[in-house]
C-alpha cells in the first residue's frame, strides 16, 4: 500500500509531465506518486524519433527499467530516502459521472477515471493530478478531481519576465560628464541607491545630457555604452543600442534577447554575428520546428528540404535585410555570399544542431520560447571553447500548448542566470519594423 502518512499527498502524472521532464518523479519530495498504465502506453509512441520528447521518452523507459519490480503494481516502490513511493495503477472502470459526463473512451479520460479511484480510495489524502495539458486539468476540476501545473521548472519571480532597462531621471550631470570624458564612473559615486546586476544597464538623464552605460561586476564600475553599428544595422534605440553592445563583447558568452515582433532581437543578433566573423569559424542560426495544428511537417508537399523551409523563411528574411543594405558589388555583400557557400553561415532546424558539439561558434536560437528548461540546458551545453549563444524570442508568443509564460525554455533561462558575469539579458519594447507593425502589436 502507498504510505499512511495523512500530511503526504499523491500525485497522478500525466504523460506529457514525463516528456517534459523524464526524472519528474523525483521532484515530488515525500510525497507518492501514481503512474497511470495509460501513460506507459502513450510513452511507447514517442520512443522512436530524434526529437527532444523521443529522448524523454526513451530515458524514462530506461530509469523505470532500473527501478522495475513487483512492489510497482503491489503497494508501490520507494524511490529513495526523503522521496515517496512510485506505483503503476492498472486501468479503472469509468464511473457514472464520468460517462456522463465524457462520451469518448481515449487515453485522458482513462487518466482521469484513475485520478478519481485513487482520490476516493483515499480519503484522507489529497489526490492531485499533475498534468501540463490545461483542458485536461479543467475536466478534473469539473470532477471534483485537484489538478495543478508541473512547477518544478517554473521562474518564481515573474518581474524578470518583463524587466525593462532602468532610466533614472535627474541624474548627477557632474556624473553624466564624468562617463564621457572618463569611460567609467565607480558604483559608489553614482549617487544613488541601487543594487545592479553582471551586465545590467542603465540610462542615466540629467538637467541637460544623457548617457547609457552598463555594469561590469568585476570592476564593480558603470561602462558608458556607445551607440555603434554592426555590419551596416544601426541600432535605433537604447535597448537596441545595449543589444548590440553585449553581442560584440567576446566576455559575454550567453545572451538572452526577448521582446516582441519587430524589435529587432534576430536582425541584431546575425548583424553582430557577421561583424565578428573573424572571431567564430561558423555563424549558426537555428530555430525550432512547431508544426501548424499539432501536425506533423510530414504531411507537407516536397523533399526534406522544401518541407523545414517555410519554417526557416523568417530567418532567411532577416539575411536578406543585412544584405540589401550593401551594394551587390560591395566586400560586404560579396562576404555573407562565401561564409553562406562555404557553409560558415548556416541556417537550419535546431533539431539537426542537437547532438553536435559546437566550438568557436557564433550560435542564434531564434523563437527559444518555444523550447523546454531541458531542450535549452541541452543546447546550452553542446557549448564548446569560444562558442557565443544567442538565445531571442517573445514570451508572449508560445505556439506550444504545454508551455507558458514562467515554463517556457527561455524565460527559466533568464531567471536561472541572471547576475552571471558571462550572462546579459536584455528586453527590448520599442518595434523598429514598422509604424503598423508597431501599432498591430499594441492594439491587436
Amino acid at each position: 500500500m502507498l504510505s499512511k502518512t495523512v500530511k503526504s499527498k499523491i500525485f497522478i502524472l500525466d504523460t506529457n509531465v514525463i516528456l517534459h521532464d523524464h526524472t519528474c518523479i523525483y521532484q515530488f519530495e515525500e510525497n507518492d506518486i501514481i503512474l497511470p498504465i495509460t501513460v506507459l502506453e502513450e510513452l511507447d509512441k514517442f520512443k522512436r524519433g530524434n526529437d527532444l520528447i523521443n529522448f524523454q521518452a526513451r530515458e524514462f523507459t530506461r530509469l523505470l527499467d532500473d527501478i522495475i519490480g513487483d512492489e510497482l503494481f503491489n503497494g508501490g516502490k520507494p524511490l529513495g530516502k526523503g522521496l515517496g513511493k512510485l506505483r503503476i495503477e492498472t486501468g479503472k472502470p469509468f464511473s457514472e459521472n464520468l460517462k456522463t459526463s465524457f462520451k469518448e473512451d481515449i487515453p485522458d479520460h482513462r487518466i482521469l477515471s484513475i485520478a478519481e479511484y485513487i482520490s476516493e480510495a483515499y480519503p484522507k489524502r489529497k489526490t492531485i493530478l499533475v498534468t501540463k495539458d490545461i483542458n485536461l486539468r479543467m475536466k478534473a476540476k469539473s470532477l471534483g478531481i485537484q489538478s495543478e501545473d508541473y512547477k518544478t521548472d517554473q521562474v518564481t519571480d515573474e518581474n524578470v519576465l518583463d524587466k525593462t532597462v532602468t532610466t533614472f531621471e535627474n541624474f548627477d550631470d557632474s556624473q553624466i560628464e564624468a562617463l564621457y570624458s572618463q569611460g567609467s564612473i565607480a558604483v559608489e559615486d553614482a549617487g544613488n541607491e541601487f543594487t545592479p546586476e553582471s551586465n545590467e544597464c542603465y540610462i542615466f538623464k540629467g538637467t541637460s545630457s544623457s548617457a547609457l552605460a552598463k555594469y561590469d561586476a568585476k570592476s564593480q564600475r558603470l561602462y558608458r555604452i556607445e551607440k555603434k553599428p554592426a555590419y551596416g544595422i544601426k541600432p535605433r534605440n537604447a535597448e537596441q543600442t545595449f543589444s548590440l553592445n553585449m553581442l560584440m563583447d567576446p566576455e559575454i558568452k550567453l545572451i538572452a534577447l526577448t521582446g516582441k515582433a519587430g524589435t529587432g532581437k534576430t536582425l541584431l543578433a546575425l548583424a553582430a554575428a557577421i561583424e565578428q566573423h573573424r572571431l567564430y569559424e561558423q555563424v549558426l542560426l537555428a530555430r525550432p520546428i512547431v508544426a501548424l495544428s499539432n501536425r506533423d511537417i510530414g504531411y507537407l508537399p516536397g523533399d526534406a528540404s522544401e518541407k523545414i523551409s517555410p519554417y526557416m523563411q523568417p530567418l532567411f528574411d532577416n539575411l536578406a535585410v543585412i544584405k540589401h543594405s550593401f551594394n551587390p558589388r560591395s566586400n560586404e555583400y560579396q562576404l555573407i555570399e562565401e561564409m553562406v557557400k562555404e557553409d560558415r553561415l548556416n541556417i537550419t532546424p535546431l533539431a539537426y544542431i542537437r547532438g553536435r558539439s559546437l566550438s568557436n561558434a557564433f550560435f542564434i536560437i531564434d523563437e527559444a520560447q518555444n523550447l523546454t528548461p531541458h531542450e535549452i540546458k541541452t543546447i546550452i551545453t553542446r557549448a564548446g571553447e569560444g562558442t557565443k549563444m544567442v538565445f531571442t524570442g517573445d514570451l508572449q508568443q508560445i505556439d506550444s500548448p504545454y508551455l507558458d509564460m514562467k515554463s517556457n525554455g527561455l524565460a527559466y533561462m533568464t531567471d536561472r542566470m541572471r547576475n552571471q558575469d558571462l550572462f546579459a539579458h536584455i528586453n527590448l519594447v520599442k518595434g523598429e519594423r514598422s509604424y503598423l507593425a508597431e501599432l498591430a502589436s499594441n492594439l491587436l
